[in-house]
C-alpha cells in the first residue's frame, strides 16, 4: 500500500519540474563583431620568437670581436716583419722570426675569411629578418582592429611612460658602490648588469702554442709569461717558471731576451738553487712585473718579491686566516691543482693577489699590491664566488675575471669583478679553446694585450680583445 501511494507522488513531482515557469524568459544573443583570429595571432607569436633566437647579442659580438682581431692584428704582423728585417742573421734566429710571420699571416688570413663568411651570413640574415618582421607589422596592423577597448593601446602607453620614469630614477642614482668589508662577516654584491666604466673583455683568439725546448722534461706545473711593467731595453723580454719537485716548487726564474730565445732555449736562471727555504716559490701562479718576481714564500701565507737586478727578496704577510700550503687551491670536479692557494696577476695598474680567508668561507679575496719598500697591502675587496669552484683568476683593466672547467677542450670565463664599480657577473661567457686538459696557470699581459697559460708543460697564449679604454 505505501508503495502504490509513492509511485504517483514521484511521477507528479517529475511532471511539475517539466512544465515551464511563468517567470522564466529567453534572450537571443546574436553578436555582430567578427571573431578573434586567435591562429593568426598564434602564427604571429611563432615567428616573433624565431626572430628572436635568430638574432641574438652573441651575433653582433662575433661581428665586432673580428674586427677588433683583425685591427688589433694588422700592427702586430708590421711589427713582427720589421723585428725580422732588424734580427735577420740569415740563420737561427731569422728563420724562428720568420716562422713567427708566417703564422701571424696565417691567423690573419684564417680571420678575413671567418670575417668575410660572419659577414655573407649576417646580410642573408638581415635580409630575411627585415622581411620578417614587415609581414609581422603588418599582421598586427590587421589585429588591433579586434581591440575594440583600446586595452593594447592603453597597456603600450603605460610601458612608455615606466620606461620614461625608470630612466629618470637612473640618472639620479649614483654609478659606484661601497666595496669596504667591514670586519666580522663578509659583504656581498649583487650581480648587477650594466657597462664597466672602463674597458672589459670582449674575446680571445685561438690559442698559440709554444715548447720550452730547454727544458721539455715532464715539468706539469708552471707560468710564463712577459713582464707588465717592462724596464727600458727589455720590452721584450720573456720569463718562465717550472715547478721542478712534486708540482710544489721551484728555485729559477729564467729569463729570456725574445721570444725566439725562449724558443731554442737560451736562458738566464735566477733565484738560488738552495733547498726549499722561505725565499723559493711555491705553487705556479707567478707574475713579473717592474723587474721583480711576485709569488707564493715557501710555507707561508705571503707574497715574496724578488728583485731580479739586485737579487733581493723582501715578504708581504697577508690577513691573519688567509690560507695556503694547498688549503684553498683552484679546483674542478674531478681534481684540485696543489698549493695554487695564492694568485698573483698583473694589469695596466700594477700587481694583485688573489686568495682566501677561513672567515670569508672560501670565497674569492683580491688585494692590491702596492710597491715600495717594504710593500704593503692597499685596497681589498671580497666576492661571492667560491674559490674552489674555480680553475683560474686574471685581472685586465682593474677586472678580475675567473674561469671554470668545461670538458678536456674548453675552458670558459665566466665570473667578473670589477674594482670600480663593486658589480659582479656570472654570465660571461667567453670560452678558452685548450691544447690541454688542464691551465695551470694563467695571467695577462697588458704589454700586448695577451693571456698566457702553462698547460701540462706547453706554453700557451692567447690575443685579448677589450673594448674601450683602460
Amino acid at each position: 500500500m505505501k508503495m502504490y501511494v509513492l509511485l504517483p507522488l514521484c511521477a507528479l513531482f517529475t511532471l511539475t519540474q517539466q512544465v515551464p515557469s511563468r517567470d522564466r524568459c529567453a534572450c537571443e544573443l546574436t553578436n555582430t563583431e567578427k571573431a578573434f583570429p586567435h591562429d593568426k595571432l598564434s602564427t604571429a607569436e611563432d615567428n616573433a620568437s624565431k626572430c628572436n633566437s635568430n638574432i641574438t647579442p652573441q651575433k653582433t659580438l662575433e661581428l665586432e670581436s673580428l674586427l677588433l682581431g683583425l685591427e688589433k692584428r694588422l700592427p702586430q704582423l708590421q711589427e713582427d716583419v720589421s723585428m725580422l728585417e732588424r734580427e735577420d742573421d740569415g740563420d737561427l734566429y731569422g728563420v724562428i722570426s720568420l716562422q713567427v710571420v708566417e703564422n701571424e699571416l696565417l691567423e690573419i688570413k684564417q680571420l678575413i675569411s671567418r670575417l668575410r663568411s660572419t659577414t655573407l651570413e649576417h646580410q642573408l640574415l638581415t635580409n630575411d629578418t627585415t622581411k620578417k618582421l614587415d609581414d609581422l607589422r603588418a599582421e598586427m596592423r590587421e589585429l588591433e582592429i579586434y581591440d575594440t577597448m583600446q586595452v593594447v593601446k592603453r597597456q603600450q602607453d603605460n610601458q612608455r611612460l615606466k620606461k620614461n620614469l625608470d630612466q629618470c630614477r637612473s640618472g639620479f642614482q649614483a654609478t659606484s658602490q661601497s666595496t669596504q668589508h667591514s670586519y666580522g662577516l663578509p659583504q656581498y654584491h649583487t650581480t648587477h648588469q650594466g657597462n664597466y666604466p672602463h674597458g672589459h673583455l670582449l674575446n680571445i683568439t685561438w690559442p698559440r702554442m709554444y715548447t720550452a725546448e730547454e727544458y721539455p722534461g715532464p715539468y706539469k706545473y708552471g707560468a710564463w709569461g712577459r713582464d707588465s711593467k717592462p724596464e727600458e731595453g727589455k720590452v721584450k723580454w720573456y720569463w718562465l717558471v717550472m715547478m721542478t719537485y712534486r708540482d710544489r716548487y721551484s728555485n729559477y726564474v729564467r729569463i729570456y731576451s725574445s721570444l725566439s730565445a725562449l724558443i731554442v732555449g737560451k736562458s738566464d736562471p735566477e733565484i738560488s738553487p738552495s733547498n726549499p727555504t722561505t725565499n723559493t716559490i711555491q705553487g705556479p701562479n707567478v707574475v713579473l712585473y717592474g723587474g721583480a718576481l711576485y709569488y707564493n714564500c715557501y710555507n707561508k701565507g705571503a707574497v715574496c718579491r724578488f728583485n731580479v737586478t739586485i737579487k733581493t727578496v723582501t715578504t708581504l704577510q697577508l690577513p691573519k686566516g688567509t690560507r695556503f700550503n694547498s688549503k684553498g687551491n683552484f679546483c674542478h670536479l674531478d681534481e684540485c691543482y696543489p698549493f695554487t692557494d695564492l694568485d698573483l696577476a698583473t694589469d695596466e695598474s700594477g700587481v694583485w693577489v688573489i686568495y682566501t680567508t677561513t672567515q670569508d668561507f672560501g670565497n674569492l679575496v683580491l688585494s692590491k699590491v702596492e710597491e715600495g719598500e717594504p710593500m704593503t697591502l692597499g685596497q681589498t675587496w671580497y666576492t661571492s664566488v667560491y674559490k674552489q669552484a674555480v680553475t683560474n683568476t686574471f685581472m685586465a683593466c682593474g677586472v678580475l675575471y675567473a674561469t671554470r672547467y668545461v670538458n678536456k677542450d674548453m675552458e670558459e670565463i665566466f665570473y667578473s669583478f670589477d674594482t670600480t664599480t663593486g658589480m659582479e657577473r656570472f654570465n660571461i661567457g667567453v670560452f678558452i679553446n685548450k691544447m690541454s686538459a688542464n691551465i695551470y696557470s694563467l695571467n695577462y699581459s697588458p704589454v700586448d694585450q695577451r693571456l698566457y697559460a702553462y698547460c701540462d708543460s706547453y706554453l700557451v697564449s692567447y690575443k685579448v680583445f677589450i673594448k674601450g679604454q683602460c
